[in-house]
């Protein structure tokens, strides 16, 4: 075999020392119980070595080296390779899954272009899904970028020509009244998760139409590789309902309807039948999140059908939860409450509105009435600061509108409110202003500058703006990563990113295991309570807001705990008896990434009862 570079091994080695980490404070109950540790992205077994049961299938020949829930490529072993009848159909090499995962390592890293490592990515989850997914987790920080944010946002606007072979469900506005029909045409049944988007909003790109089926993809791949929830379980969907991105509608290759956007009751009555369509085939408990849905949309089906069914919208919600669990995280340095903060929000769409419901909440729980937590946020949208008086402002707007002159730019407005932290969601790069942030140097000890926009090329400032222009005072988290910055002074900052991918893995992980009906804010305002609980000293004095990437899972693993014990005393979960040992229940919902054997149960009788009778 070919030398492997030492970044490959490295990166195995990484993976394998995170698994001895999470093995010296190991969930007890898991240990006590004989059940193999799936944290760390390596599953390490504590039942004294015994090899994993064989599994049972039917398929033989080509169907196995086809199929990638079944197919281990040169990880079948010759007695496998005979039985199933593929022998032949393979190299004569056997490999081990972690020389499997060396060499894809030696490939991707001859790429240098983000969108072909995507591919490559991509074209492996089709060919095996074990090794697709024991790759992720050998180093989360590396993939992440690349399977979602900011990579996905670019693998969105070529997915025309990046598509190889089908991975989800497209239902259009012309499948209306047949839905139902079409979900049949998905080869697996037992359906716990779904993310749908209709493309309108991906990321901050806009109206990206059936290119945007590769959010659900991304999103349930993180479901998966973050969470542990069984990819088999998973269901990506897009809603064509056609698209208003006049680009695609003249370009030839566009694989989507090529119409202006249906909406109206044509729209809500698609949306009617899909969620009962679902819910028709795979219960009420399975659970849908919508993403990139536009504002118009996003708010209006969340609250029509959040108290419904199992449901919940990422943007708003998701984004929420992880904002807040770094705004909780900043306390800890600035020493002080939520109450004592006032907040600027560049922008007013789903992700602004709510993260200042998702702070609201948390001011309540310091005993702040409404009202008064609303009189700590302050909103700026693309007509300037949000004040009473102002024309054409929607609902959930109007909440947020306070009594004050009107101001045109943030920068007016942040010179005039003087706020303690701003927050970026409207997708606008470089809002941030080079005065803005000195600005908030001026006013602040410790200012809160949270760019919270995606992808990179959105942010509304970088990691590097925010440090230097603040001295290294400022706390800064980014919703793309960043890297490391060190200062002219010698000190060295890693940029807190507040990634959704901290959320939803563990929010789905835990609402499917003990089958939550209907996820309230509380579950969001646990989950960020627990992300900030995981935030040592150590990493708050390297700039860190968030647990380092490198230990999601666990962060998942915690989160799903944690929210199942709330289902139970707050009487929301579904399956019954309550297990007694929550961690242990946990774990035995996780996935694991490692192959299954093939290999057919053989056996002998004794010999007098196998004696051929003869005439």
């Amino acid at each position: 075999m070919n030398s492997i570079s030492g970044r490959s091994v490295l990166s195995l080695c990484r993976r394998t020392s995170g698994a001895l980490r999470s093995l010296s404070s190991p969930a007890p109950a898991a240990l006590s119980a004989g059940r193999p540790l799936l944290l760390g992205g390596l599953r390490v077994c504590h039942s004294g070595g015994k090899s994993r049961p064989s599994v049972s299938t039917k398929k033989r020949g080509y169907d196995i080296t086809r199929n990638p829930q079944l197919n281990k490529g040169m990880a079948f072993t010759l007695e496998e390779r005979l039985q199933l009848g593929i022998h032949g159909l393979l190299p004569p090499c056997f490999l081990s899954q972690d020389v499997q995962v060396l060499r894809v390592m030696k490939s991707y890293e001859i790429r240098t272009n983000p969108l072909d490592k995507y591919i490559l990515l991509m074209t492996l989850q089709d060919r095996n899904e074990k090794l697709f997914y024991r790759l992720l987790t050998s180093d989360i920080e590396e993939f992440m970028p690349i399977v979602y944010t900011p990579t996905v946002g670019l693998a969105c606007q070529q997915y025309g020509l990046a598509f190889r072979r089908p991975r989800g469900l497209f239902i259009t506005i012309h499948d209306r009244g047949h839905i139902a029909t079409m979900l049949n045409s998905w080869p697996e049944d037992n359906i716990k998760a779904i993310v749908v988007t209709d493309g309108e909003r991906i990321l901050g790109l806009g109206d990206l139409g059936s290119y945007g089926m590769g959010i659900p993809v991304g999103k349930l791949a993180l479901y998966t590789a973050c969470g542990g929830v069984h990819p088999q379980q998973c269901l990506p969907v897009l809603l064509d309902v056609g698209t208003d991105n006049e680009t695609l509608l003249n370009d030839p290759l566009y694989i989507g309807l090529k119409h202006k956007r249906v909406r109206g009751k044509e729209y809500d009555d698609l949306i009617d039948e899909f969620m009962q369509a679902v819910t028709d085939k795979y219960g009420m408990n399975c659970l849908i999140q919508f993403e990139d849905f536009a504002n118009s949309n996003a708010f209006r089906i969340l609250n029509k059908y959040r108290n419904r069914y199992c449901t919940f919208n990422d943007d708003i919600q998701g984004t929420a939860s992880v904002a807040v669990a770094g705004i909780l995280a900043a306390l800890k340095i600035t020493k002080n409450k939520l109450s004592d903060h006032k907040f600027v929000f560049q922008g007013a769409g789903e992700a602004a509105l709510g993260i200042a419901h998702l702070l609201i909440m948390a001011m309540a729980k310091e005993g702040v009435s409404h009202a008064d937590a609303v009189k700590r946020i302050w909103m700026v949208d693309s007509k300037g600061l949000i004040v009473k008086g102002r024309s054409h402002l929607n609902h959930e707007k109007e909440e947020f509108a306070h009594e004050h002159p009107h101001i045109k730019t943030l920068e007016e407005v942040v010179e005039t409110i003087k706020p303690t932290a701003v927050i970026g969601v409207a997708a606008i790069g470089g809002a941030f202003t080079e005065k803005i942030l000195k600005d908030m140097a001026t006013f602040n000890e410790r200012p809160i500058i949270f760019a919270l926009s995606n992808p990179t090329s959105k942010a509304e400032c970088t990691a590097e703006q925010c440090y230097r222009l603040t001295e290294g005072r400022g706390i800064f988290a980014s919703g793309s990563p960043f890297q490391k910055v060190t200062l002219a002074d010698g000190r060295t900052f890693y940029p807190g990113q507040g990634n959704n991918a901290y959320v939803f893995p563990g929010v789905a992980l835990g609402v499917i295991a003990c089958g939550v009906r209907h996820i309230s804010d509380d579950i969001f305002l646990t989950t960020a309570e627990a992300i900030s609980d995981m935030v040592t000293e150590e990493h708050l004095a390297e700039g860190r807001l968030y647990p380092p990437l490198s230990t999601i899972r666990e962060v998942s693993f915690k989160i799903a705990v944690k929210i199942i014990d709330y289902a139970y005393k707050e009487d929301i979960a579904s399956w019954y008896p309550e297990p007694k040992d929550k961690e242990a229940f946990v774990l035995s919902h996780i996935y694991s990434a490692d192959y299954d054997s093939f290999t057919l149960d053989s056996y002998t009788w004794p010999n007098e009862a196998m004696n051929v009778q003869d005439v």
